[in-house]
């Protein structure tokens, strides 16, 4: 099976071309990248906590779901299609901003992406790929802020990052 191929970009989103996903981040290439914030009516939003064998951030908590668009993909169909693929729902989306943030982890590999935040509305339970997805639950936003204070060693990067920078993007 091929080697899935990310998006490189530069600081204006602009497409300069493309590359395997792993190759991309272990040179910590710039590239294209989309985070999922689904809420529901009582305003809580929905995290997933990464399943134990991802290849970085395994078991830490996130947003919904995030991932990398495909040659060609629009940012709102490829949240749609992760958003299906990882926690086995659809729900509308809406794109609030984005942002470009770099992460090195432990294991040699880097994070260094132009991540688009997309939100959407829920008010269901998801039905998890367990190959994507160890668990998921809802929490006020409230309750995530003050967590990631506590904790935030079980939360990851780029989700750490949006809640400090861009917590008012955060609102469908």
């Amino acid at each position: 099976m091929k080697e899935e191929q990310v998006i490189l970009v530069n600081e204006k989103d602009e497409q300069i071309g493309l590359m395997p996903k792993m190759e991309a981040h272990q040179k910590a290439i710039l590239h294209r990248a989309f985070s999922v914030f689904i809420f529901n009516d009582q305003g809580e939003l929905m995290l997933q906590q990464r399943a134990l064998h991802k290849y970085h951030s395994p078991g830490l908590w996130t947003n919904t779901c995030c991932s990398h668009q495909r040659d060609g993909e629009s940012n709102i169909n490829a949240g749609l299609r992760r958003l299906e693929e990882e926690m086995g729902f659809s729900a509308p989306l809406k794109e609030t901003t984005w942002f470009i943030y770099k992460a090195p982890f432990d294991n040699g590999l880097t994070e260094h992406e132009l991540d688009h935040i997309l939100v959407g509305n829920f008010n269901d339970s998801p039905k998890v790929n367990k190959e994507e997805v160890a668990d998921w639950k809802w929490m006020p936003l409230e309750e995530v802020k003050s967590d990631i204070s506590k904790n935030p060693d079980i939360y990851t990067a780029w989700f750490k990052i949006i809640f400090d920078k861009f917590y008012k993007h955060l609102q469908l």
